[in-house]
């Protein structure tokens, strides 16, 4: 059974995630880092980009998450990723996968099929990208696009978290976050998110932030995916266009309060 998110969850974990500040290690996809960063600091954690092979093992091992993005994925970078994964499973940090355009490139299918036998917390990805993580055929993947519904992919994503142990959010018009007993839907957003480069490997890193010393799991990353989703709607709302939408995003994001979201709570879209 699938059931909307109470946003009095979202409320809660966005006040832990403020309270806690949490330093997020980000190796992630070259084109998206500056919008990536600015979205951890409005929200409410702090992201570092260390990429150096000499140095990101070693600084996993001293923060509180880890996102692994492989949308510019090339040997050296990969590297750095193995590595920086097998401090973090050392270190009890947990790390999150964005398995972008995989199923379409061998390359990196072959890298998301390592990576997930490596226990992430949680895997952030669209449709395609699930469904082909999760072995289903006709995924309908087209690079970093995909062309099925998120609800198309919930079985595939219940599937996943269950082999995996990893909580698993499969994002769309409306987002789908399992841990393959329990599914929270998050129907919230905007379409024109997906017209502004980096929202969705921005909110990969949202959720890898908000699984940093998270109790619950599955309550963490799906409170990141309607965090992301209802300021989308907000910034939305107030915007000429993508350009100002990504200004808008931001102040949203930085502006949302847990009171705010507990005022909310009667208003739940079902």
């Amino acid at each position: 059974m699938v059931n909307t998110l109470p946003l009095e969850i979202v409320a809660d974990e966005l006040a832990r995630l403020r309270a806690a500040n949490p330093l997020v290690h980000l190796l992630t996809n070259e084109v998206v880092q500056e919008i990536t960063a600015n979205v951890l600091l409005a929200a409410g954690a702090a992201p570092a980009m260390i990429v150096a092979e000499e140095e990101a093992a070693a600084f996993t091992a001293i923060s509180g998450a880890l996102l692994v993005n492989v949308g510019t994925l090339y040997p050296a970078r990969l590297t750095v990723m193995q590595q920086a994964v097998a401090a973090a499973n050392q270190a009890g940090v947990p790390w999150t996968l964005d398995p972008v355009a995989v199923g379409v490139l061998d390359y990196r299918t072959r890298a998301c099929g390592e990576f997930i036998a490596c226990r992430p917390a949680a895997i952030r990805g669209n449709a395609s990208e699930i469904m082909a993580l999760a072995g289903f055929l006709g995924s309908g993947g087209r690079g970093v696009d995909t062309t099925t519904g998120s609800d198309a992919a919930v079985s595939a994503a219940e599937q996943l978290a269950r082999s995996t142990g990893a909580i698993v959010a499969v994002t769309g018009a409306t987002d789908f976050i399992t841990d393959g007993a329990t599914t929270w839907a998050a129907p919230w957003g905007h379409p024109l998110m997906t017209r502004v480069v980096g929202t969705g490997c921005a909110l990969s890193a949202l959720v890898a932030a908000f699984t940093a010393s998270a109790p619950n799991r599955l309550n963490a990353v799906a409170a990141a995916c309607a965090m992301a989703g209802l300021c989308g709607e907000r910034a939305a709302a107030s915007c000429r266009g993508p350009g100002s939408f990504k200004a808008d995003f931001l102040d949203a994001l930085y502006r949302l309060s847990p009171e705010t979201l507990r005022g909310l709570a009667g208003e739940i879209r079902c």
